[in-house]
């Protein structure tokens, strides 16, 4: 049999391992840590099992609920709240997020919701975009000028930016509009203004929410999954730190060498960066929130005064499975922050969510507190030829990215070896 090595037990790495096994090859999965799944994970808070890392996957194209469908958890796959998420402007208010738009972009400059966030002169300046035509800044690859050329430097940072940065952790002059909403500029060129192309872009998805969920978290992913790569006969090692690789295996920093047909890299073997990205989870009596008072929850516009928090989410809102799970009055929300102290961050957190969805919550009614820490998005693996390279460095953000590119990379592979 045909063999291949998998350096990176992360969801790329799992997914990968499992299309090669079941294509026929001898797989071994190697894992630095003590754990698989990476970013996808889960703790304990209150007494309650829940998402560590992403609790929620992009719907598009449908690639991760396929997954989940092939390992048995097709009626898993659950839909958040329509209620839909809120936007906490500098100046303290907070409205509904607008609901034409993709990655904030919107839709309708001058749709109500739009002005109440940005107000009209920023929406009349983003209106303009439908004068340009498609042209100007079709050849924009930065979602951040792209968006600054065609609707404004407010409607970029006072409503993009908040929402990309929630999504993708990363500010949109960082990120490639192609990878992280495709289709874009080609909708752009043929409808004649980016607002047309978003339209054109949602008209043509499918019905339901742009997200979904796993019913009991989206742990239950590598879970599953890393059950069934033991009974495809995949060779499993956490606690095996790799050194280096070529394209006829892997170094363990051990000295140990595993030889292979095979070699494909879903982690950076630099060492890894400082932790920037900080969730903190709260578990909270408060009898106020029933009423979900900011939908699902908020993002923050960068920059807002009093409010460390980048976003929240209201988990218990926003799933209804998980406040079935929850005795009355119980809610779970979920802060994150960019390289914010670890000292003092439960009442940093409390004061924030109080803040944030406007209703008091006094300190007593913290019942349950955790956070963990994550690095921002990976970088792309070094190259190193004759070795295939997945995961968040080199498939963008995001579960549904990173799951397509997995398994199209592993594909690739099984391809080659058929010829």
């Amino acid at each position: 049999m045909p063999s291949a090595v998998v350096v990176g037990g992360g969801i790329a790495g799992l997914v990968a391992a499992r299309r090669l096994s079941l294509g026929g090859m001898q797989v071994t999965l190697l894992e630095a840590s003590d754990r698989l799944g990476g970013k996808v994970s889960r703790h304990t808070v209150a007494g309650i099992e829940l998402d560590a890392g992403p609790e929620s996957f992009a719907t598009r194209r449908g690639t991760v609920a396929g997954l989940a469908a092939s390992l048995g958890l097709a009626d898993s796959v659950v839909q958040p709240n329509p209620a839909g998420a809120w936007l906490q402007a500098a100046d303290g208010t907070a409205f509904p997020l607008p609901k034409t738009g993709i990655l904030g972009i919107p839709g309708t400059p001058l749709a109500g919701d739009v002005i109440g966030v940005v107000g009209l002169r920023a929406a009349l300046r983003a209106q303009l975009d439908e004068l340009m035509l498609g042209f100007p800044g079709s050849k924009e690859t930065n979602l951040g000028r792209l968006v600054r050329r065609r609707m404004g430097s407010a409607v970029l940072e006072q409503l993009v930016a908040p929402v990309v940065l929630g999504i993708h952790s990363r500010h949109p002059d960082e990120l490639d509009v192609d990878v992280v909403a495709p289709g874009l500029r080609t909708a752009m060129l043929s409808t004649g203004s980016l607002s047309h192309g978003v339209r054109k872009l949602r008209a043509a998805a499918p019905a339901g929410s742009a997200v979904s969920g796993i019913e009991g978290g989206i742990y239950e992913l590598v879970e599953v999954l890393s059950a069934r790569l033991e009974r495809t006969g995949v060779v499993i090692r956490t606690s095996s730190p790799v050194a280096g690789v070529d394209a006829g295996g892997a170094d363990l920093a051990s000295g140990e060498r595993v030889g292979a047909d095979h070699v494909v890299l879903a982690t950076a073997l630099s060492a890894p960066a400082d932790p920037t990205i900080v969730l903190a989870t709260l578990v909270l009596d408060a009898p106020e929130l029933d009423a979900a008072p900011r939908g699902t929850g908020l993002l923050v516009v960068p920059g807002t005064p009093g409010i460390r928090a980048k976003a929240l989410t209201h988990a218990s809102a926003k799933w209804p499975w998980l406040a079935e799970r929850l005795a009355p009055h119980r809610h779970v929300v979920r802060l994150s922050y960019d390289r914010v102290p670890l000292e003092g961050l439960r009442e940093q957190a409390r004061a924030d969510a109080e803040r944030l969805l406007g209703v008091r919550i006094p300190p007593e009614s913290v019942v349950g507190y955790d956070h963990v820490e994550w690095t921002q998005p990976a970088a792309a693996p070094t190259p190193v030829e004759g070795v295939t390279l997945i995961g968040e460095g080199v498939a963008g953000t995001g579960l549904a990215a990173v799951v397509a590119q997995a398994t199209s990379e592993a594909e690739r592979l099984l391809e080659d070896q058929e010829v």
